[in-house]
């Protein structure tokens, strides 16, 4: 399996409590958060992770070098901001099979990754990972009829619902009507016209799920990363 880590932004919410060091690098139970994801990953059974990086990229690559716990690691590095879709649309070109799995490096989200395999093997479609959460707020919403996202909705609601967890299992060509070097978004520029006009997947996960993208959820994940709540 491959998988994609989104890891270039700028984490200019987080910057007062790490300033010296890119987002998935912030420190969580004494080991860099983007550590604990790849952990997950090595557990799963992955064998090859692109890393899409740009802000402080010579930290995350100095720091895992070309393999982590016997996955092969790749880097595509943006010489200025693409956007979530312009980093992935380039870091797919990376990837050597037919299909990736794409996460954001400042999440961490419990999950069966060989289930979503499966889905993928099963069907070829594109999947969408969904969390349901008590309140919808600080992220995009999926409106789903149990087995296929009908429409994306981002960061407009509130309230309990199903929203984007930020993970995916794409084909491999899915952006390539976008130029290489492309700056979009994927979710608002990509994923919310295209759930309305091609088949999307969807698995709603019930693992441990949390986004270290503000302070408060950064500290949160300072004190359940001590009550042992991450499983890497």
């Amino acid at each position: 399996m491959e998988a994609i880590i989104l890891a270039g932004g700028l984490g200019t919410r987080l910057r007062h409590l790490v300033p010296d060091l890119p987002k998935p690098m912030a420190v969580v139970g004494g080991k860099p958060f983007l550590e604990i994801v790849l952990q997950r990953l090595a557990a799963a059974g992955f064998e090859h992770i692109v890393l899409s990086i740009g802000y402080m990229s010579e930290k995350i690559i100095s720091h895992f070098g070309s393999q982590f716990q016997g996955m092969r690691l790749s880097y595509e590095i943006e010489t200025s901001p693409l956007g979530t879709g312009g980093a992935l649309r380039n870091a797919l070109d990376v990837c050597k099979t037919d299909h990736a799995f794409v996460l954001n490096g400042d999440s961490y989200l419990e999950l069966d990754y060989q289930a979503l395999e499966d889905m993928w093997c099963a069907q070829r479609m594109p999947v969408i990972v969904g969390r349901r959460v008590e309140d919808v707020a600080r992220y995009g919403q999926l409106v789903v009829d149990g087995k296929h996202v009908l429409d994306f909705l981002e960061k407009t609601g509130q309230g309990a619902g199903v929203i984007n967890a930020g993970c995916y299992v794409l084909p491999k060509t899915i952006l390539n009507d976008f130029a290489r070097d492309s700056v979009f978004s994927l979710e608002s520029d990509f994923l919310a016209p295209q759930v309305r006009l091609q088949d999307f997947l969807v698995y709603v996960a019930e693992g441990y799920f949390i986004d270290i993208g503000i302070p408060q959820d950064y500290l949160r994940a300072q004190q359940e990363m001590a009550g042992g709540k991450f499983a890497a």
